[in-house]
């Protein structure tokens, strides 16, 4: 039935682009919704016709390389980003979803003892105990770090953190022993291979972050990115979406 809803999507698409020639679309994004993307984007291809390049990088680097004047026709960022730079005259409010929400997730090297995840404070305890600690630059990292000096300990730990680079998973170092846990989006934990993925961050410290799709101002293909804004925040999307371990947006 799902599989029904979404080539009934897929077929509308086609309808709201007939008689346009196929279309090379461009985008640009960080990579916290890559993974249902990667899934749902050669759905698009094959029910359009249209042709989709994409650059990932991560959340401040995207941002920064819009800011910068860089062009494409869609870029897909968490909505804070995507609402400076619809401001800023970048992008198209007009021609903007938001695609999916993602909580932050927690993992250890496979086969390694597993914290306490059962609220913030047995967290925090855990994170005192541990020998390192990583996340990344983009927003799950942001949230991290504000968490360590809300408990004030981020002094007491400074030592112990790997930040993950641009656009290298968490789940890699952990994998690799380059930390003992790591925090990033559900996401992007889930499909590591030499991890254990031990579940969300506790309630009571947990942080959404909500990814959207905008068409660039300076889009190229604009009716063909349009279809893809409307595609990938599609209802029938979205058990796509869920698999990758995000919610609809």
């Amino acid at each position: 039935m799902a599989r029904m809803r979404f080539l009934l999507v897929a077929m509308a698409v086609v309808c709201g682009t007939a008689g346009a020639h196929a279309a090379e679309i461009r985008v640009i994004g960080s990579p916290g919704f890559r993974e249902a993307y990667n899934e749902l984007v050669p759905q698009f291809e094959k029910a359009t016709g249209h042709h989709v390049t994409t650059i990932w990088d991560g959340v401040t680097n995207v941002a920064k390389r819009v800011w910068g004047g860089e062009t494409a026709d869609i870029v897909i960022l968490p909505v804070a980003q995507i609402d400076e730079l619809m401001k800023a005259g970048k992008l198209d409010a007009g021609a903007r979803a938001d695609v999916a929400k993602s909580g932050i997730g927690v993992a250890v090297k496979a086969g390694a003892a597993k914290p306490d995840l059962r609220s913030g404070e047995t967290l925090k305890n855990a994170l005192l105990k541990a020998k390192s600690i990583s996340y990344s630059t983009g927003p799950s990292g942001v949230h991290m770090a504000l968490l360590l000096k809300q408990w004030g300990i981020a002094d007491a730990i400074k030592a112990k953190i790997v930040i993950a680079p641009s656009n290298t998973p968490v789940g890699e170092l952990v994998a690799r022993g380059g930390a003992e846990i790591g925090f990033q989006q559900v996401s992007e934990l889930i499909r590591i291979k030499g991890i254990d993925y031990l579940g969300p961050l506790p309630a009571d410290v947990q942080e959404i972050t909500t990814f959207a799709a905008a068409v660039h101002k300076s889009a190229v293909a604009t009716d063909a990115a349009k279809a893809l804004v409307k595609y990938l925040s599609a209802p029938a999307a979205a058990a796509i979406i869920r698999k990758t371990g995000m919610e609809p947006g």
